[in-house]
């Protein structure tokens, strides 16, 4: 079976890619940096050609019709994650690059589409535990929960014969370069701000049970023509649990600093505002940022659970291990 894998050269598509491969899938994968690209061939079990492509450039949309010629699916991984960026990156990264995608499934009558959304989407700066997919969303925070709201109102409207979004929540295992490593980096510079006593109850996804969620993605029977579904490990941690378990892996000193949310908020739309003003990047915290760690969001799996079999592979502590072994290699230091 041919599977085109975008954003290959990622965290999470460079696992989807090595998975497939493995399972002796002919993979094609996309990607703009070609030593990235070379790094997942290089470690992939089975065969995977890249294919260079930059999504929103003029060459590409048609580059995606030709690479997905006989195609029996895509799983689109392709997208700008981050708590801060323009409105246009945001656009051409998550709205033109699902436009091209959903352009070669329709020329190319792909069978079916995964495409990697976000539980982002569910963020409203409150506790929200136990969420349904079928829940109405809130205004979006920032600017990746509008684009891939709206990417996945594009992918409903489509009319496709077979497409699964998932939205995965706070994926991390080896090879991440975004979620653990920010919060290793502060570990490693100073203290981490625990608001609301550190009890925020947050849901994670070892990278290998995403993959799974993807593998049953591709190949279970859909009770839908489009099927939403949330994705985790099931286990929410508290926020300061959470800490002390990284710190102790990690092998890094773990310093908290009580603080109050209100405090914390208005320090980081102060960055934020400054940051605006002087277009210096990404601040030091956002608002966003601040609030995953402040309000407990929990996802319900029930219908991934019924509807696809999903089950867990990998515990949550023996990702944080596999993870934290890989790290420390990483580093060039022993656990």
């Amino acid at each position: 079976m041919k599977i085109l894998v975008t954003g290959g050269t990622g965290f999470i598509g460079r696992h989807i890619v090595w998975r497939l491969a493995s399972q002796g899938c002919e993979v094609l994968f996309s990607g703009r940096n070609a030593a990235a690209a070379a790094d997942v061939i290089r470690h992939s079990p089975g065969a995977a050609q890249w294919l260079a492509l930059e999504h929103g450039s003029a060459t590409a949309a048609n580059a995606l019709i030709e690479a997905t010629r006989g195609c029996a699916a895509i799983v689109h991984c392709a997208a700008l994650s981050a708590p801060w960026g323009t409105a246009e990156a945001f656009a051409q990264a998550n709205l033109v690059a699902t436009d091209e995608v959903l352009e070669a499934c329709r020329v190319n009558q792909v069978k079916r589409l995964v495409h990697l959304s976000t539980p982002s989407l569910y963020f409203a700066f409150q506790d929200r535990i136990d969420i349904h997919e079928s829940e109405p969303l809130p205004v979006p925070v920032n600017e990746y929960a509008r684009t891939k709201g709206l990417a996945e109102m594009k992918i409903q409207a489509a009319g496709l014969a077979e497409a699964v979004i998932l939205r995965p929540r706070a994926v991390f295992g080896p090879w991440d370069a975004t979620l653990l490593p920010r919060l290793l980096r502060v570990m490693q510079r100073g203290h981490i701000p625990l608001m609301r006593g550190g009890r925020a109850q947050l849901d994670l996804t070892c990278v290998d049970n995403l993959v799974h969620a993807v593998e049953l993605s591709l190949n279970q029977a859909l009770p839908r023509p489009v099927c939403t579904y949330n994705v985790s490990n099931g286990t929410p941690l508290a926020v300061q649990d959470l800490l002390h378990c990284i710190a102790e892996r990690f092998q890094l000193t773990l310093r908290t600093r009580r603080l109050p949310w209100r405090l914390v908020d208005a320090m980081a739309l102060a960055l934020e505002t400054s940051a605006r003003l002087r277009h210096s990047g990404e601040p030091l915290l956002t608002r966003y940022g601040a609030g995953v760690l402040a309000f407990s969001q929990t996802l319900n799996l029930d219908a991934i659970r019924n509807e696809l079999g999903y089950r867990t592979v990998i515990t949550q502590e023996q990702g944080i291990d596999q993870h934290a072994q890989w790290w420390l290699a990483q580093q060039g230091l022993k656990q």
